[in-house]
């Protein structure tokens, strides 16, 4: 049998650096295999999400006492080393969800589609990571720092299914900046341009930017499957679909589910996302306009004191934000803070933002829901 072990690493492009920690929110439960746990399905657990998401249960030592690793028919049968433990991949079927409290979702929307229901009929509550359910009237899109209360209620126990949609990445990101700034001086207006992984298209999309890399070195023609076009050394506008309005999916994404999650269908909102050559965190340059005055200095120190936020802003050294220091991180650094020029008076801040796609755009940010169904 083949065999994985966990998490997906990528020697490419790695970095560390132990001050991008973030314990704030919520706190970590130190337990992990436990009797009274609840019991956990990870769908899509050998693409890019679902092997982040068992790093993410271990890392934050989340409570089980059972886990079930599901994927396609094609990945059925191997072997994933997990807590030191050997765990065999099952295909994903219908009956895959009997006795399961929990079901984390990463395995595309049309996946979503025909598995969750059939996972909330059977009493599981699903944290689904794809498109499929965002925007449903009635299912909570919950970044569990920005909006929790959404989905009061829901509790493993209640013996009752339910559905959470999983914001997307670069929504996730942006809005575990902008919602502290929001909550003081109401923003009006926002302005994003995005600079996205890799890794937001997935383990191939990784795979073959760094195999791209080294075939451009190498005076090679490079491989083009995912992108249909050079990533490596290039950018180019997001690969979602383009829409009859000129935007594309993605950026129609921030726009709706960023007025859903802060429940204000009036806020405005434009966004233009770009595909850059980096492995696995995003970037993103963000313009707020606010109903009241907010001084750079006093936005400085509100976001000091976000829960999951990091302030990297020394203009002296010039140092700022990169998605190399907030790879394999939980924070989302933020810096780059400044007056709008452009804006009279005191109403308006530039921002640059950066976040690990797959971990706070992605797992994190799952397991945090789980861990607040407990």
């Amino acid at each position: 049998m083949a065999s994985l072990s966990h998490p997906l690493k990528l020697r490419l492009f790695s970095t560390s650096n132990p001050k991008l920690q973030s314990d704030k929110f919520p706190a970590k439960i130190r337990m992990s295999f436990q009797e009274s746990g609840p019991s956990v399905a990870v769908v899509g657990v050998t693409g890019a999400v679902g092997q982040e998401f068992l790093s993410v249960l271990s890392d934050r030592d989340f409570p089980y006492r059972s886990l079930k690793l599901l994927a396609s028919k094609r990945s059925a049968g191997k072997s994933i080393s997990f807590q030191d433990r050997t765990f065999t991949v099952q295909e994903l079927t219908a009956d895959s969800f009997n006795d399961v409290d929990i079901a984390l979702f990463s395995a595309g929307g049309s996946i979503s589609k025909e598995f969750g229901p059939i996972a909330v009929e059977k009493g599981a509550i699903v944290v689904d990571n794809s498109s499929a359910f965002r925007m449903v009237d009635g299912v909570p899109l919950v970044i569990p720092e920005v909006n929790p209360e959404a989905m009061d209620g829901i509790k493993v126990g209640m013996k009752k299914g339910a559905l959470i949609a999983n914001p997307n990445c670069s929504t996730i990101i942006c809005l575990m900046a902008a919602t502290p700034l929001h909550r003081r001086a109401k923003v009006k207006r926002m302005v994003v341009s995005t600079y996205q992984a890799a890794s937001g298209a997935g383990a191939a999309a990784m795979h073959e930017l760094e195999l791209q890399t080294r075939e451009v070195l190498e005076g090679k023609a490079p491989t083009c499957n995912i992108f249909k076009q050079q990533y490596a050394f290039n950018l180019f506008s997001h690969n979602a679909p383009v829409l009859e309005n000129g935007y594309n999916e993605e950026e129609m994404k921030m726009v709706k589910e960023t007025r859903k999650i802060w429940n204000d269908v009036n806020v405005k909102i434009t966004a233009t996302c770009i595909r850059v050559p980096v492995m696995r965190a995003h970037a993103e340059s963000v313009n707020l306009q606010f109903e009241k005055p907010l001084y750079e200095d006093t936005a400085r120190e509100i976001l000091k004191n976000a829960p999951g936020v990091v302030v990297i802003d020394d203009r002296t050294s010039n140092h700022f934000p990169t998605p190399l220091e907030v790879s394999n991180k939980d924070d989302v650094a933020v810096g780059r803070i400044r007056q709008d020029a452009s804006q009279e008076g005191y109403n308006g801040l530039d921002i640059f933002v950066c976040g690990d796609q797959v971990r706070k755009g992605a797992a994190l940010n799952a397991v945090q829901i789980a861990e607040l169904l407990l």
